[in-house]
């Protein structure tokens, strides 16, 4: 299982990609390994306030739908509009197929989030 090193991860199981004052975001190769086939997302739309933990989006699957949450607080900017046509490109490349990027608000949250080692230690 990929937990690729340079991204910062939530209890959750979304990742986030750091680049100055923004964010994108996705589910770790963990939760779609959990979830299975992904067949359907629901994500927010541009200008979306987030607060961190809040639930931005649904994913469907064979198995069950799933609530998303805000890995940090923030401004939607960007949404992967690929994913509404292509949801299960979410299981092949899970750290590809970001579904949204966030303008930062609080961007000291960023910093208490978990490195790949302690992701690592929690799905043990």
């Amino acid at each position: 299982m990929a937990i690729p090193d340079g991204l910062k991860y939530t209890k959750d199981h979304e990742w986030i990609d750091l680049s100055g004052d923004t964010a994108r975001a996705g589910i770790t190769d963990y939760a779609q390994l959990q979830l299975g086939d992904v067949v359907y997302l629901e994500l927010p739309d541009v200008g979306t306030k987030l607060k961190q933990g809040q639930s931005f989006g649904t994913i469907e699957s064979v198995k069950a739908v799933s609530e998303l949450y805000a890995p940090v607080t923030g401004e939607v900017v960007e949404v992967n509009t690929a994913l509404k046509d292509k949801p299960e490109a979410v299981n092949t490349k899970p750290y590809e197929s970001w579904m949204l990027a966030l303008k930062l608000l609080n961007p000291a949250e960023a910093g208490a989030l978990l490195d790949a080692k302690q992701y690592a230690d929690l799905i043990k």
